[in-house]
């Protein structure tokens, strides 16, 4: 119990911090999650660099901020030259390995211009975020060029028996009409309440599980990283039996709205609750049909975690394994009258984050609850850290948690930022916007939460006094002060932003006298200086 040997790094997609048990949700049980967290530190506050799928894990995958990696939305490709976990791990001897999604989609253009071969081990890399993908599946298998291909999860439920042109549709995401036997597709949310057509132990997040443990059992002894990145609970809201009746109405929270944000409200945040995801899931019918498959996906998330635990024990993995869970963004479900995971509300960019180290050394947090506001950028140097790495401030903008899990971390960040790039949302087209003016930036400190829009007056919450971020006090001209402390605050951190990545600050600092010591002499007078 003295060594990392091994990170475990889980993530879900689309997971709320808040409907987890041991976050509080009072009718979803999660023991086996629940359990990493008495046996580790659970974060109060994790938060997320941006509230969509692709950029956030950019960011988780980097270290670095949105507005430093550039890669702003879905399938922006992630630029040649950006440092990864993998690119960090590696030289350390470490594997870095994909069992799931990751949402990048490779700068084929930048490699192509400095002659990297997409099929080679760099570009392969290169293409992956720096793992090495054991097994690369985003998630979405709808039909259409665009998405075509035949990823192993098809191949393996056709093998199965599962025949299908598209089997991730027509079996792992589709139920069937009790009344008439006709497939009906889990695209749409009136179709939550079925059963998906696989059985439980043939669809994805099981599936996913093997895979990760097949990794496992095969790399032995050597240090390694594996991101076992879940596909669920995002959409497509269909889960198997058991699970698709275990909860219904009668286990759902109330959702957290007010007629009073309807009434005047931002332009953005109007435009965004006009959106169709928006308009459906402001319906209770759809709430009621939706949520129960939701909570359906995360209990089985969490018995899946209770195999990954039973299977560390048992393969003498446990004492050795940093073991991380936590997910790319939240869900909104009708909270703020939105659906989908847009915006800055915390049920958007608050995530769970749990971590469990086993090192003797972790003892002092061993089952704490920790307030620390925490970025997902934290990871990427975490990692670094406890693989034996040399810190990179220079290019890292998140900070280890090491420290902080061992009770000795000193002074911490007093507050959080998110950013959004909406030029891809109907929102951005009904408002007439440009897509350089689709931009949106959040910080968030103990007591406010300040969301500035390009082109749009702010929005300001008190969290202390309304904690569901009811109240926009974005243009109350009681609160001008606070905006402009909050604006400053943003400003401040726009400038603190990692551009320079090639060259250290030791580097810099070595430097001094150089000019001098190559027989350069720049405004000597003589030989004197």
């Amino acid at each position: 119990m003295g060594e990392i040997r091994h990170i475990l790094f889980v993530m879900c997609d689309q997971l709320r911090w808040d409907y987890l048990g041991c976050y509080g949700h009072p009718h979803l049980a999660t023991p086996n999650i629940d359990g990493l967290a008495h046996q580790g530190v659970r974060f109060e506050h994790a938060y997320v660099q941006a509230p969509i799928c692709g950029p956030s894990r950019m960011s988780t995958y980097t270290g670095r901020y949105v507005s430093s990696h550039g890669s702003t939305w879905n399938n922006f490709p992630l630029r040649i030259g950006e440092m990864t976990m993998g690119d960090y791990l590696r030289p350390l001897g470490w594997r870095t390995v994909l069992a799931g999604k990751t949402h990048m989609r490779a700068d084929i253009e930048g490699m192509a211009r400095l002659g990297i071969d997409p099929r080679s081990i760099i570009g392969v890399q290169a293409s992956q975020c720096g793992f090495e993908p054991f097994e690369r599946d985003d998630g979405l298998h709808p039909d259409g060029p665009y998405y075509g291909r035949d990823p192993a999860y098809d191949r393996y439920l056709r093998a199965h028996g599962f025949e299908a042109e598209n089997p991730w549709h027509e079996w792992a995401n589709s139920g069937i009409d009790p009344a008439t036997g006709e497939v009906k597709s889990g695209w749409f949310l009136k179709h939550a309440n079925l059963p998906a057509r696989v059985p439980e132990e043939h669809s994805e997040t099981p599936y996913m599980t093997r895979r990760a443990m097949d990794f496992m059992a095969a790399a032995g002894e050597e240090p390694w990283c594996l991101h076992l990145s879940y596909i669920k609970p995002h959409w497509p809201y269909i889960v198997p039996a058991p699970y698709h009746d275990m909860y219904g109405r009668q286990d759902l929270i109330a959702p957290v709205r007010s007629e009073g944000e309807r009434r005047d409200p931002h332009p953005v945040y109007a435009a965004f609750m006009a959106q169709r995801e928006s308009q459906a899931f402001a319906r209770d019918e759809v709430r009621e049909r939706v949520l129960p498959a939701y909570m359906g996906l995360i209990k089985q998330i969490d018995d899946q975690m209770g195999v990954l635990t039973a299977f560390l024990k048992e393969s003498g993995l446990w004492d050795t394994t940093l073991i991380v869970f936590t997910s790319d963004h939240g869900d909104n479900m009708g909270d703020h009258w939105l659906g989908e995971k847009d915006l800055m509300h915390d049920c958007s960019v608050r995530v769970p984050l749990i971590v469990r180290d086993p090192r003797r050394a972790a003892d002092a947090t061993r089952g704490s609850v920790l307030d620390t506001f925490i970025e997902a950028i934290d990871l990427a140097p975490t990692f670094l850290d406890y693989a034996g790495g040399k810190p990179q401030p220079h290019r890292l903008e998140g900070r280890s948690l090491k420290l902080l899990l061992e009770g000795n971390a000193g002074p911490w960040r007093d507050c959080v930022f998110s950013e959004c790039d909406y030029a891809m949302r109907d929102a951005g087209y009904t408002l007439g916007r440009d897509p350089k003016d689709c931009r949106i930036w959040m910080v968030r400190d103990a007591n406010w939460k300040y969301v500035y829009y390009e082109g749009y007056p702010p929005q300001l919450f008190d969290v202390v006094a309304d904690p569901g971020e009811l109240n926009d006090l974005g243009r109350d001209a009681a609160h001008e002060s606070v905006r402009a402390a909050m604006k400053d605050t943003l400003f401040d951190w726009s400038r603190t932003l990692k551009h320079r990545t090639t060259v250290t600050d030791d580097e810099i600092r070595a430097a001094e006298g150089s000019a001098e010591r190559a027989g350069i002499y720049v405004g000597w007078w003589d030989e004197k200086g």
